[in-house]
């Protein structure tokens, strides 16, 4: 079992350097939930930093342009974390679920009671 999260943003430097001034300037209106729960304004937090390096799940990030040239036919809202199992993708947490968490600890908390 493999754990997939996929990120409302797409990859590149220059996306990179929107979404952090996005981030900056209007948090509030920032279109992705799981990048603002996992990365500050200058990298990845450090709680979930540590917690990722701890699983013994394999997690795969994808940026959605990356997520959609390797499952073309995936019909998803993002951000959303999936599993794959033996071949097939389920959702773990859609869109809805990610954004109501507040915190990066919110997420590690259902992170744990699923894995």
């Amino acid at each position: 079992m493999k754990l997939i999260f996929i990120y409302n943003a797409d990859s590149g430097v220059l996306n990179s350097v929107f979404d952090t001034a996005h981030k900056l300037l209007s948090p509030q209106t920032y279109a992705c939930s799981l990048c603002a729960l996992t990365y500050g304004p200058f990298g990845e937090k450090n709680i979930w930093k540590n917690f990722r390096k701890h699983q013994k799940t394999e997690m795969i990030f994808y940026h959605k342009d990356e997520f959609e040239a390797q499952f073309p036919n995936g019909n998803i809202n993002y951000p959303a974390i999936l599993k794959l199992n033996n071949n097939l993708l389920s959702t773990v947490l859609d869109y809805k679920a990610i954004s109501k968490m507040s915190t990066v600890e919110e997420l590690i908390k259902e992170l744990k009671s699923i894995l």
